[in-house]
């Protein structure tokens, strides 16, 4: 049982390495925050944290023409983690639509805590977006990628928790030059995630 869980989890790490392959997109560019850590490159967050533990995700969003945006934090396992503080109330639901100008910035930021509900084992979490052209039915872009790889212990949190305030969404102009990581994605290989995950839960 120890080798098969061995087995999938080398599975998971390599398959979390590629789905977050980040290419240059024609439709803009994001930096993505772990903790107020920027997350250079392919780079995923790996915490180990307790149960009720808070910490904070954030990807400034800039585009390239006006767009209409939508973002969602979300897991496999939803009722793994709870939003304290966001744009979204739920893990897995997309926020409101905002309108962005040509070359201007968003910021989407979530205050997370694990729940019990993965104590002792490892799960990533995820953000997905969409960018549709300003007034347009049909995405421009949309895709996902993991931000951290989050192994969570059977011991409980006894710190402090930060309380719920205005979700967690600003907006401003950016230059076209600013320096930035590009993070947009195609969401893939999800159904084997799903297989893997289903044999290495505990």
């Amino acid at each position: 049982m120890i080798k098969v869980k061995l087995i999938f989890s080398a599975l998971l790490i390599f398959l979390l390495m590629s789905i977050v392959t980040l290419a240059e997109s024609q439709y803009g560019s994001m930096d993505v925050y772990y903790n107020n850590k920027l997350l250079p490159g392919t780079e995923v967050a790996k915490p180990a944290l307790k149960i009720g533990e808070p910490f904070n995700i954030k990807i400034s969003l800039t585009v390239n023409q006006k767009s209409d945006v939508y973002a969602s934090l979300s897991c496999m396992e939803k009722s793994s983690f709870e939003i304290i503080d966001g744009p979204t109330v739920r893990i897995g639901d997309y926020s409101k639509a905002n309108i962005l100008e040509t070359n201007s910035t968003i910021e989407y930021e979530w205050t997370v805590k694990p729940t019990d509900k993965w104590a002792g084992g490892s799960l990533p979490l995820d953000i997905y977006y969409e960018i549709y052209d300003h007034g347009s039915p049909e995405p421009l872009i949309k895709g996902g990628f993991t931000v951290a790889y989050c192994t969570i212990s059977n011991e409980h949190y006894e710190g402090e928790i930060p309380t719920s305030e205005e979700p967690q969404v600003s907006e401003t102009e950016s230059s076209p030059t600013s320096a930035s990581t590009p993070a947009f994605t195609l969401a893939g290989a999800i159904s084997v995630l799903a297989l893997a995950f289903a044999l290495f839960r505990r």
